[in-house]
């Protein structure tokens, strides 16, 4: 028997649960979405959840490197 009742047709978050706010550039180090972006998510339409998500990949090259531990040690 199917259960048509809890199958939705909804995009997924992308949500990676590494929660963490960049200080500077304000966006979700794990899915790069903004503050705003992740407190609205389920109540936004389908089309404004795509819209995004296709914009996502772009925002990642706005993290800087991490420069910490032995990577860091080694540039001096």
């Amino acid at each position: 028997m199917k259960d048509d009742l809890w199958e939705r047709d909804e995009i997924a978050s992308p949500c990676v649960k590494l929660c963490v706010i960049h200080p500077e550039e304000r966006i979700c180090v794990g899915c790069f979405r903004t503050i705003d972006e992740i407190a609205v998510w389920s109540q936004l339409a389908r089309e404004a959840r795509a819209e995004i998500m296709e914009d996502l990949p772009s925002r990642a090259p706005r993290l800087a490197k991490r420069r910490g531990g032995r990577a860091g040690r080694l540039d001096h």
